[in-house]
């Protein structure tokens, strides 16, 4: 996803990143969140929460329990929805695949990455682990939001054009953030873990060619590695001072020539002041956020105008330039995708199957969905362009364009995302999301028990609070 390369240098940062974040780290507490963001914080972690459960009923989830179990054994953290405790580094990395493995989870648009896949994990399993207050869990979950979506933004969207999750690499500092912050770590202490995260950020988009799992990996990865760093900062063990703008810090190692044109700026700009929690989108569907405004017009074309599929002669989807190597090709790969991952990033699949079945759900990546000859035969008559009206990188806009063998064309375009902005989802609808996803797993009486304690959390400990969340 490139965006313009700007035609002047951006001038380095007058103080080091790392020690402006530590600072704020250092002097950040509860006490100074705002309400709102309080409450809207609390609703991002019960999607969070919902998507987990929902999650466990997958082999993906127990596949990576098992590889994980038989590393180190049993532990003290809790696993969401399920009864194992795993060792505290263990716990993130499986709480954070049951929390991303279904491409359900939020995004911050303007960052593209998934705040709460990584922030979640880590706070938690930190915070039970040490013991911690509810209230202290929930303001590490904050700041880990502000630190890996400023990191995001400020790639000014190139890592993927490098083949990298941008997720698994911003997660990793604003992890060791979180785990120092829990720790009270000493502002010096604090520059050394974010030092030692640059030497892990790292994940490989591969898994788009394959349909792998390793980006389900991703966010939970960078908690362990978060937490390590924080550790060895903790005991003394030195880290490098600059591992943002340094001459091999990550920009200049991960986007080369274009991190001369990085606005660090970015990351530090107004923290404390502008939340980023606020600007984090809940998605409505399980696929790549990319497709969500494909999908919206999709749905809206069937709405409106019942085409009958025997008369649809073509399928043109429109999307932001710069993310069509991700969800339209290669081509004929979208078009008849060979597993839920891959149907995941398929703009072809899943503007087919809103046409077809007037929705866009889990079981819509089920074997036997992916499998649907109609919808393949449709899949196969879509196109994908760029759009000429695309509102990214703002909003994750797009359209359809549906010519029918009469020789009309309906059109209906979305230039924001639903989720989004002013289109944004309502907590009555985050609810409603948490409800459907948590009773795939559980009683609907007992998802109610956890909703609640979702929204209580900073009445209890994190340790009963953690316990609330497993089986």
């Amino acid at each position: 996803m490139s965006s313009q390369v700007k035609t002047a240098a951006v001038s380095r940062p007058t103080e080091p990143i790392a020690g402006t974040l530590a600072q704020f780290a250092g002097r950040y507490d509860y006490e100074h969140i705002p309400q709102p963001v309080l409450e809207r914080a609390k609703l991002l972690v019960l999607d969070a929460v919902g998507i987990a459960l929902a999650s466990t009923r997958y082999p993906f989830a127990h596949h990576v329990l098992t590889g994980l179990s038989g590393l180190a054994g049993p532990g003290t953290c809790s696993v969401l929805g399920l009864p194992h405790k795993l060792p505290l580094r263990d716990a993130m990395v499986m709480n954070g695949v049951l929390v991303h493995g279904l491409d359900y989870d939020d995004t911050h648009v303007e960052a593209i990455v998934h705040p709460t896949a990584s922030a979640l994990p880590c706070a938690l399993g930190m915070a039970e682990h040490l013991d911690a207050s509810g209230r202290d869990l929930l303001a590490a979950y904050i700041l880990g939001v502000e630190v890996v979506t400023r990191i995001g933004v400020a790639a000014d969207h190139g890592f993927h054009d490098f083949g990298f999750h941008p997720t698994g690499i911003a997660a990793h500092f604003s992890c060791a953030l979180q785990a120092g912050w829990l720790l009270r770590l000493s502002e010096r202490a604090l520059v050394c873990a974010q030092g030692l995260a640059g030497s892990t950020a790292a994940a490989s988009q591969q898994f788009l060619d394959e349909g792998a799992w390793n980006k389900r990996v991703h966010p939970g990865w960078a908690g362990l590695a978060g937490v390590t760093a924080a550790y060895l900062a903790q005991a003394g063990f030195h880290g490098p001072s600059e591992p943002y703008e340094g001459r091999f810090g990550l920009f200049r190692s991960h986007l080369h020539e274009r991190a001369e044109h990085i606005d660090y700026g970015k990351i530090v700009a107004r923290l404390g002041e502008v939340w980023e929690v606020a600007h984090t989108a809940v998605k409505p569907f399980p696929i790549c956020h990319f497709i969500h405004a494909c999908a919206d017009a999709a749905l809206e074309i069937r709405r409106r105008h019942a085409p009958d599929p025997a008369s649809i002669k073509s399928v043109r989807v429109l999307l932001p330039r710069s993310t069509l190597h991700i969800v339209a090709e290669p081509e004929q790969e979208k078009k008849r995708p060979a597993n839920e991952y891959d149907a995941k990033f398929s703009a072809q699949y899943v503007v087919a199957t809103c046409l077809l079945r007037g929705r866009f759900g889990l079981a819509e990546l089920l074997p036997e969905a992916l499998g649907d000859a109609a919808t393949l035969a449709l899949a196969a008559r879509v196109e994908c362009a760029a759009d000429p009206e695309s509102t990214f990188p703002k909003y994750f806009s797009g359209g359809v364009e549906v010519t029918l063998s009469d020789g009309r064309t309906v059109r209906q375009h979305e230039p924001v995302n639903r989720g989004a902005g002013e289109r944004a989802l309502s907590a009555a609808d985050i609810s409603d999301k948490f409800m459907e996803n948590a009773t795939l797993a559980l009683a609907p009486a007992r998802a109610r028990e956890i909703r609640a304690a979702v929204l209580d959390v900073e009445r209890m400990s994190a340790r009963d609070f953690a316990r609330r969340l497993s089986a």
